[in-house]
C-alpha cells in the first residue's frame, strides 16, 4: 500500500527544529524516483475529480510534488513564499507557526479573480501555514476548493482548522 511505503521511507528527527518537536523528514521519499512518480499520480487521482483551476504549493516543500501534480492536471503550479522570495510585486500573509511567527507571500497576478484552486504542501501539521495561503488565495478574489498533503499529522489538528475553507482535505498518509 502506498501509505505504508511512504512511512517506510520518512524518518523521525528528534528535536528539529526545537526541543520537544519530532520532525518528519520526507527527504529519503526523494531517493525513490518510483515512488514520487507513485505519490505524485495519487495526488492527481485525488484532485482530478475537483477540476481546479490550479495548484498553490507551499514554498519549499510543497514544491516537490505540487509541479508533477499540476502538470498532470494540466494546470499551473502558483508557488507562495516565505518573505522577500518572489521578485515581482505581492501580496503577503502573517501567520503563527507552532514555534514563532512568519509572512507568506505570492505574486499579485498569480492568480485570476474566480478560480477555483486547491492548496498543496507536503506536510499537514497544525493547518496554520496552509490556513495563511487560503488567506492570500481569498484576498485574490479566488475560492479554495481543497487541500492536498502528503502526510498529516492527524494528533494535531490542522485539518479542523482547514476545513473552515474547504470541507475537502486530502492526504497520502497519515501519523
Amino acid at each position: 500500500m502506498l501509505s505504508e511505503r511512504i512511512q517506510a521511507h520518512i524518518r523521525d528527527i528528534q528535536n528539529f527544529p526545537f526541543e520537544g518537536i519530532v520532525f518528519k523528514d520526507l527527504t529519503p521519499v526523494l531517493k525513490s524516483p518510483s515512488l514520487c512518480r507513485e505519490i505524485a499520480e495519487a495526488i492527481s487521482e485525488q484532485l482530478r475529480p475537483l477540476k481546479p483551476d490550479a495548484l498553490v504549493c507551499i514554498e519549499s516543500r510543497g514544491f516537490w510534488f505540487g509541479l508533477m501534480v499540476a502538470s498532470n492536471l494540466n494546470i499551473p503550479m502558483i508557488p507562495v513564499r516565505k518573505e522577500g522570495k518572489l521578485p515581482y510585486k505581492t501580496i503577503s500573509e502573517n501567520y503563527k507557526l507552532e514555534y514563532g511567527h512568519a509572512k507568506l507571500e505570492m505574486h499579485i497576478d498569480a492568480i485570476q479573480p474566480g478560480w477555483q484552486v486547491v492548496i498543496h504542501d507536503d506536510l499537514l501539521a497544525t493547518g496554520g501555514t496552509a490556513e495563511a495561503v487560503a488567506k492570500l488565495v481569498r484576498k485574490q478574489g479566488s475560492a479554495v476548493i481543497g487541500f492536498s498533503f502528503v502526510v498529516e499529522l492527524s494528533y494535531l489538528e490542522g485539518r479542523k482548522v482547514l476545513e473552515a475553507y474547504s470541507s475537502h482535505v486530502q492526504t497520502i498518509t497519515t501519523y
